[in-house]
């Protein structure tokens, strides 16, 4: 809502960071249906985990997002949590799983990073999918550290194409902003 064209109401909501993966239903500023949410890791807490395994740091989506894009996207096929299940619900913990044997299997950190990131955004992405269909709306609001993940907004952007949705994120900057430093940016907008 910082930037313009700004999203009009209703719209789902993507939130996916290190605390929170969900899809809100959004009719209006404190008007939130929550449609689905992790049962367990969010989506960035699995990257920043999995970034872990493979000794990549702190905070480990971003150096994990740059690992995978050398990897080999047919070397591994991930699964894609909850996908099968009809709900909107997430799961990330059980991809760490996989990571660590394969890691264990000692195959390369690249197509592993790679396997990792793709199962996630598979993921988000089908969820994003069942969610705009089940809700008619026709805009989705990205908003979150992985957010700033480029491969997600590519696969987010051609989703939006297929579907026909307004598909909008945040600069990459406002993904990696705590709150409080988003108010002291822009408190007249975020009081409204």
């Amino acid at each position: 809502m910082l930037e313009a064209p700004a999203p009009t109401f209703p719209f789902l909501a993507l939130l996916v960071s290190g605390g929170h993966t969900q899809l809100v239903q959004v009719a209006a500023v404190g008007k939130y249906t929550v449609l689905g949410e992790s049962v367990d890791d969010a989506a960035g807490e699995a990257f920043d985990k999995t970034a872990k395994l493979l000794g990549l740091g702190y905070p480990g989506g971003p150096a994990l997002a740059r690992l995978a894009e050398r990897g080999n996207p047919k070397a591994f096929h991930f699964p894609r949590p909850m996908t099968l299940s009809p709900g909107l619900n997430f799961s990330f913990s059980g991809l760490k799983t996989h990571v660590l044997t394969t890691w264990r299997a000692q195959n390369p950190r690249a197509d592993i990073a790679r396997a990792f990131e793709d199962a996630v955004i598979d993921t988000l992405a089908i969820k994003c999918r069942r969610a705009l269909q089940q809700t008619g709306l026709t805009s989705l609001v990205v908003a979150g550290g992985v957010g700033a993940n480029q491969r997600l907004r590519t696969r987010l952007a051609q989703l939006g194409d297929e579907m026909g949705v307004a598909v909008y994120y945040p600069l990459p900057i406002f993904c990696r902003l705590p709150t409080r430093a988003l108010c002291a940016f822009a408190p007249a907008r975020l009081n409204h």
